[in-house]
């Protein structure tokens, strides 16, 4: 037998890695290794393992050795590896583990047919695969969440904002079913971004394949995935997978961080429209009458590191050869798994927040009455009772508007005689409004009620959208679910067979 002294990962090097680079770059990567893909870099050399036992490139019962090993080594976890942090990564260390454990000649056959640099990018995309499951997971219960709230406050009306200044009436009802669309758009561009993390890189080898007759398909099925990454060069060189998946979690973030923005705003004694519950919120050490909206802050928070993220996955790849390279193929790999659970953490305070919310009818209703928000339909009013184009109805509301201000007053205080004189000055035309069309124009209700156009706030148009988005919400959590299930499927069927297989051993490891 081969003295296992002389098997090394670093033969092409005489001098061990300097110090600086262990403490920058090798340990981190190491600890990275360990926190972030241990459990799934030992199911890629399980399946890896057993397709070499079934295509007799290696002997089988010397696979069943390795796979005992394995196994053992998957139960103890990462903490039974040796590690010295003289080596770049963490299957340095399972190899070497193989080796101390079965010796050279059994435990160096595992690596057969493989490289570092397609098992390094199909365990990171294992990693990213169940975080971005998580993420899918946790944006449904959201959906869910703002659909129900979206149906239960259809009717209650509140001002509309246009630059942050009082625009139309809306419901809150119609503003959450515009925000889980946003939700909606938000799944749809992760779930696409997923199909395509969901593919299988083993195989590839360095770059090149192997000119042994392994089975590229079999891995892949062992391990999950629907398909592979099928040009060996672009599995192991390109990264999009994760850009991908940065873009979609950023761009969800900056809408959740809009989100929040508008709740911190209603939050305020100014607006008074919501109360944030005590779970959410937080006091000042100095200030006994703070309730501050920590969970809000936090998100808003969050999002700025989830586009940094992105800025950083982008970067790292950017102005670097199109072949497998640290930089733009492995840095990557723990700024885009930061910001997926920050998405997911996020997901879950925001979806907290709204289920908690304290919502205050009578503000929301008072403010949407008396912030001019009806000037339009007053308008629109004008236009159907009297024939003038909508320029000039336009104008005279304008005016009215103004003086009103002016006055002092609010907007439910305009009459009809104000009407009259705008338009009298303006355009010398004597315009009368029966009272009861200038009240039902002034009324921020009956502004909502009118509002039965596909995509209106009416309530009952609110309503029979808010259905139709529940069943399409049903639907994606369904996908979800069905590859949930697969993967579960696959990794059970690769641990039983794993450890059915390791009976053929009749050896002792390491022999």
């Amino acid at each position: 037998m081969t003295d296992k002294s002389t098997v090394s990962l670093r033969e092409r090097v005489k001098q061990p890695p300097a110090q600086a680079l262990v403490n920058a770059y090798y340990a981190p990567a190491i600890s990275n290794g360990v926190k972030y893909v241990f459990p799934h870099e030992m199911r890629v050399h399980l399946a890896h393992a057993l397709m070499l036992a079934d295509r007799n490139i290696v002997d089988r019962d010397d696979i069943a050795a390795i796979l005992a090993e394995l196994l053992r080594l998957n139960d103890e976890g990462p903490a039974t590896l040796q590690v010295d942090y003289l080596q770049e990564d963490l299957y340095s260390y399972v190899e070497s583990h193989l080796i101390r454990r079965l010796g050279p000649d059994v435990g160096g056959r595992l690596h057969t047919g493989r490289s570092r640099n397609d098992l390094n990018v199909t365990s990171w995309r294992l990693a990213l695969r169940g975080k971005v499951l998580d993420v899918l997971e946790g944006l449904a219960a959201l959906r869910g969440t703002v659909l129900r709230l979206a149906r239960d406050h259809r009717e209650l009306v509140m001002p509309g904002y246009t630059h942050s200044q009082h625009a139309q009436p809306i419901s809150l009802g119609y503003y959450l079913l515009a925000f889980a669309d946003v939700l909606a758009r938000d799944f749809r561009r992760l779930a696409g971004a997923l199909d395509h993390v969901d593919r299988s890189p083993l195989g590839a080898g360095a770059l090149n394949t192997t000119a042994f007759p392994i089975d590229r398909h079999a891995t892949a099925a062992s391990l999950g995935f629907p398909g592979l990454v099928e040009v060996a060069y672009d599995a192991v060189s390109s990264r999009d997978d994760a850009h991908e998946v940065a873009a979609a979690l950023a761009i969800l973030m900056t809408g959740l961080s809009r989100l929040a923005t508008d709740l911190q705003n209603w939050n305020t004694a100014e607006y008074g429209f919501i109360e944030l519950a005590d779970e959410f919120s937080s006091v000042s050490s100095i200030m006994p009458q703070k309730k501050n909206p920590q969970g809000l802050e936090y998100a808003k928070a969050a999002a700025a590191h989830v586009t940094g993220a992105l800025a950083t996955v982008l970067a790292c790849s950017k102005n670097t050869s199109y072949s497998d390279v640290n930089d733009g193929v492995t840095a990557l790999n723990v700024p885009v798994l930061d910001a997926v659970e920050r998405t997911r953490h996020c997901l879950t305070v925001i979806e907290g927040i709204l289920a908690t919310l304290n919502v205050r009818p009578e503000a929301m209703r008072t403010a949407a009455a008396v912030g001019f928000g009806t000037a339009t339909e007053l308008t629109d009013a004008i236009v159907r009772a009297s024939g003038l184009s909508f320029r000039k109805a336009h104008n005279i509301v304008g005016r009215v508007v103004r003086e009103t201000i002016e006055a002092g007053r609010i907007a439910t205080d305009i009459s009809p005689e104000d009407i009259a004189r705008a338009a009298r000055g303006l355009f010398n035309l004597e315009l009368q409004l029966a009272p009861e069309v200038v009240a039902n124009a002034l009324d921020p209700d009956k502004n909502v009620r009118t509002r039965t156009l596909t995509g209106g706030p009416a309530p009952e148009t609110v309503f029979a959208m808010v259905e139709r988005r529940v069943a399409a919400m049903n639907e994606d959590s369904g996908s979800v679910s069905a590859i949930r299930r697969r993967i579960a499927e696959a990794d059970a069927a690769l641990m039983e067979r794993s450890r059915s297989f390791t009976r053929i051993c009749d050896r002792p490891a390491g022999r």
